[in-house]
């Protein structure tokens, strides 16, 4: 156990250290944002895309916006997280000089061709939208409009206008921006209808305010606008609801519970050859173990290293450190956190492994390291090829590539080996309270709505329902244009879903064993886990009712949601079964089993 503490010390350490560089430092880096009069405030052009589409990005340039004099296009530097999240910031074209109004500031002149009129039209039908950063405060607007023109009763055709005119409102507090928005003027347009080379004039004009909201304070709009109250009402409504049913369903086993070892208290004392029923007619086959028990046990580690990832999130989040547009803070902690708590799993899976009396143990941790990590992969590599076809800044370059193989190279690996051997060396007998037989009984014939899969749909029902209102501001948030602020409710939601899987899972395991049916090692873990497969039923609801749409959208929608779900199979399913094995260990002692 000393090895095992100081395991995880190691990694706690590196936690803070990488914590404290990646995220921190970004927390608090705009502290120093003092200005005066005159003085040049950074505007950063980050990207373009599809309104409806947030995963196929593109740089804000790969338009053919008109470049000013003064502007040279470079690119910022960008951590890790920001890269993965698609941001490109590059200088912007606007010269927003602090406390220095501008009216009708003429941007550049420029004649765009027949195949940039084209490419702005293709634009504009898609709903294009822009994103910029203003002393790290977020721009939005649109690029332009879609007007129909009905000709005849049938046929309609459409009017493409592009937006030349944009206002910037700014609110100051002193020598430091507080607030910026954009307008755009409606009556100030390009025809971009026809085919045809067409002379444009952009212009700007910027309004400087004074306010008394302070700096520190000046991300507040976005948490007061992330949630209606409504949101409030239909969580509190599922939580007693779940509650409710949970608690009946708790006192139903527990009565249940009561009267079997009533039952067999008083058969104990009768006569000996009377034939045992129920589960503890099956108490020699109980913990026999599972079939495949190095794929076992390897789910169970990937499951405790994502829950444990969970949980770090969780602890960040409630703290404060994913304030609203501290940009790729949430995927540095990801990748960071994943990377370092490998250790956990490369640990939970040898040790359970070595307690089935498995021998080849370094099979065993090859498994933990690929089960969730493989198909995460694969389906990143596919993805990110979609991306590079489409030029989409949501393709990583290929230094970022590498950074990350390094981490899981340097970082990951060895954890996962060290938590392996530690796991290995502290090796326990797997602590049965009843004598296995040499030889399984003969499971008898059951009803079909016993079998596995009716029986992972029953269970996985109740702990969906608990979150699928939660599910929608979820999914808007990392599928649309909305923000997620309230990860106390989040994290309330997370321990209620834990608790009734908690106890679905075991009632499922109770009556499963009731029947004679002593194969429930697996079967706890696939009903467990089979939230992760509602959740995915869930995603093409989501799909359907949202607007995206294109080959890359739907890949990437699809591909990283397949994956997610993955992840709360396992990590889910590992509860389920803990919960499982903590449940069956303590009724099979509470009997007298010969």
């Amino acid at each position: 156990m000393k090895k095992v503490h100081v395991i995880l010390s190691i990694c706690m350490l590196i936690l803070l250290i990488i914590f404290r560089i990646f995220i921190i430092q970004d927390y608090n880096a705009f502290d120093d944002h003092f200005y005066k009069q005159g003085d040049h405030v950074p505007l950063f052009a980050n990207k373009i895309g599809p309104f409806h589409n947030p995963s196929e990005s593109y740089r804000y340039y790969d338009l053919p916006f008109c470049i000013p004099d003064h502007v040279k296009l470079e690119e910022n530097k960008e951590d890790v997280g920001e890269v993965l999240n698609g941001d490109r910031l590059m200088s912007g074209p606007y010269a927003l000089d602090f406390l220095v109004d501008k009216d009708s500031e003429i941007l550049c002149r420029k004649k765009l061709t027949k195949d940039e009129v084209a490419q702005f039209r293709r634009a504009v039908d898609k709903d294009y939208y822009f994103e910029m950063y203003y002393d790290e405060l977020p721009i939005w607007g649109l690029i332009g409009r879609v007007e129909n023109r009905e000709v005849t009763e049938d046929t309609k055709y459409y009017n493409y206008f592009l937006y030349k005119h944009i206002h910037f409102d700014i609110h100051y507090n002193r020598d430091r921006v507080i607030e910026i928005t954009a307008r755009m003027d409606p009556h100030s347009v390009l025809d971009l209808t026809e085919d045809r080379e067409v002379d444009a004039e952009f212009t700007y004009t910027a309004k400087w305010k004074g306010t008394d909201i302070l700096f520190e304070n000046r991300m507040d709009k976005f948490l007061q606008t992330s949630l209606p109250h409504i949101h409030w009402f239909s969580i509190i409504n599922s939580c007693v609801t779940v509650l409710l049913l949970t608690g009946f369903l708790a006192t139903i086993l527990m009565r249940v519970l009561k009267n079997d070892f009533v039952k067999y208290a008083h058969d104990e004392e009768a006569v000996n050859d009377q034939e045992e029923t129920g589960w503890k007619y099956i108490h020699g086959d109980v913990f026999r173990f599972p079939k495949h028990k190095s794929l076992f046990a390897a789910a169970l580690g990937c499951g405790a290293q994502l829950f444990t990832l969970t949980i770090f999130i969780f602890l960040m989040a409630l703290v404060g450190v994913f304030y609203p547009y501290n940009r790729g803070a949430l995927f540095t902690a990801l990748l960071v956190i994943y990377a370092l708590t490998s250790g956990v799993g490369g640990y939970t899976s040898t040790s359970f492994y070595c307690q089935l009396e498995g021998t080849n143990w370094v099979k065993n941790l090859i498994w933990t390291g690929c089960l969730f990590f493989g198909p995460l992969a694969l389906t990143f590599c596919f993805l990110n090829s979609v991306a590079v076809s489409y030029s989409s800044t949501a393709a990583l370059p290929f230094n970022t590539i590498m950074l990350i193989v390094l981490m899981l190279t340097l970082v990951t690996s060895p954890l996962l080996v060290l938590g392996g051997i530690a796991g290995k060396n502290s090796r326990t007998n797997f602590q049965a309270p009843c004598r296995t037989t040499k030889y399984p009984r003969e499971i008898p014939v059951l009803p079909w709505y016993r079998s596995t899969i009716p029986q992972m749909a029953m269970t996985g029902f109740l702990p969906f329902s608990a979150i699928y209102v939660e599910l929608y501001y979820i999914f808007e948030s990392v599928w649309g244009q909305k923000i997620y602020t309230i990860y106390s409710m989040l994290f309330i939601v997370f321990i209620l879903l834990l608790i009734v899987t908690v106890f679905v899972t075991v009632a499922s395991t109770y009556f499963q064993l009731a029947t004679e049916d002593h194969k429930w090692w697996w079967r706890s873990f696939l009903c467990g886990g089979s939230t992760g497969l509602f959740i995915y039923t869930y995603c093409l609801y989501y799909y359907a009712r949202s607007g995206m749409s294109g080959f890359m959208q739907t890949s990437f929608f699809f591909g990283y949601m397949a994956c997610i779900c993955y992840g709360f199979f396992l990590m889910f399913g590992t509860i389920g079964f803990r919960a499982s094995l903590l449940f069956v260990r303590h009724i099979y002692r509470s009997i007298k089993c010969e």
